[in-house]
């Protein structure tokens, strides 16, 4: 397994800085992210360290040597949008830089991408299935030719009353999952377990279930709040809140015990989304370092 993090928490640090820190830290490996120019969406989401749009042979070598210099990695490159979303126009600008960022990983010679399905938050699961038929497959096949993978991530993207309760990425559970890859069989997963605990899913079983499916790994945990989960139940919004891996309720030993159960061997990268860690930039790197040394007792060289 190779550890790394997720480029967005270092979203003020340009690219070669973020390739120095990865190695005066000792991590193998970053997923770089790979929004689109503009203004955030929403938290974490905008951060660029590498501009698709007009992505060229010169702009790789310039990465290639990067990653020379430093001995890192790039585990995948990331763009995690709403490929379903209501509105047409939208869903055409999100379907059309994502194929940008698929070219991007053929130039780099990186073979995973990392995204969501999306969803009509506003629909059912069975009435966004067939939107799923309708974007995904000039998507797939633009992949396949490509020679990239695609890794959806299980995140449900309920953060707010508007989003609840459908949310905006449909895959998030293990049924859901296996009429993705009955669709899609080319289709991988950027397994996070920190989107199942408060679902109350077994993490270790469904990497046991899906472990070959699992082609790039968040290590993210989650903490339920117990008291406001009594005051809201369980329909309600605000009683999970993401942590470093350590701080929260994931059984690390047992998620890793299942990963080397199913011969994973992949990249680890460190999600941070802690808010006890965002205070500044020494904040976010000390979060890194953190969560670095407490996941190095469970990794398999």
């Amino acid at each position: 397994m190779q550890l790394g993090f997720v480029s967005a928490i270092l979203w003020d640090l340009p690219l070669e800085e973020v390739f120095t820190f990865a190695r005066e830290e000792g991590f193998s490996c970053v997923e770089l992210m790979c929004w689109p120019a503009g203004g955030a969406e929403r938290r974490y989401a905008g951060v660029s360290h590498l501009d698709v749009g007009d992505f060229n042979d010169s702009k790789a070598t310039r990465v290639h040597e990067l990653v020379r210099t430093h001995g890192v990695g790039v585990s995948g490159l990331g763009y995690y949008p709403n490929p379903l979303d209501p509105d047409p126009a939208h869903r055409k600008v999100v379907a059309e830089h994502l194929k940008k960022v698929i070219d991007a990983a053929r130039r780099l010679g990186v073979g995973v991408v990392n995204t969501f399905i999306g969803r009509d938050q506003t629909l059912s699961a069975d009435a966004n299935w067939p939107r799923v038929r309708e974007v995904w497959p000039p998507i797939v096949q633009h992949a396949e030719v490509a020679g990239v993978r695609l890794a959806i991530e299980n995140c449900p993207m309920i953060f707010t009353k508007d989003e609840w309760p459908g949310g905006k990425n449909l895959p998030t559970s293990p049924d859901l999952w296996r009429t993705l890859f009955e669709m899609f069989p080319g289709l991988g997963l950027n397994y996070d377990p920190s989107h199942l605990i408060w679902q109350y899913i077994d993490c270790a079983r469904a990497i046991r279930e899906f472990g070959k499916r699992i082609i790039h790994f968040h290590a993210k945990d989650t903490r339920i709040d117990h008291d406001k989960l009594y005051q809201v139940g369980i329909m309600g919004l605000g009683w999970h809140t993401a942590k470093l891996p350590g701080l929260g309720d994931v059984d690390w030993a047992s998620v890793f015990a299942a990963l080397t159960d199913v011969g994973y061997r992949g990249a680890v990268c460190i999600e941070v989304e802690d808010r006890a860690y965002e205070g500044s930039l020494e904040d976010r790197k000390r979060a890194l370092r953190q969560s670095k040394r407490y996941l190095e007792q469970f990794m398999v060289q």
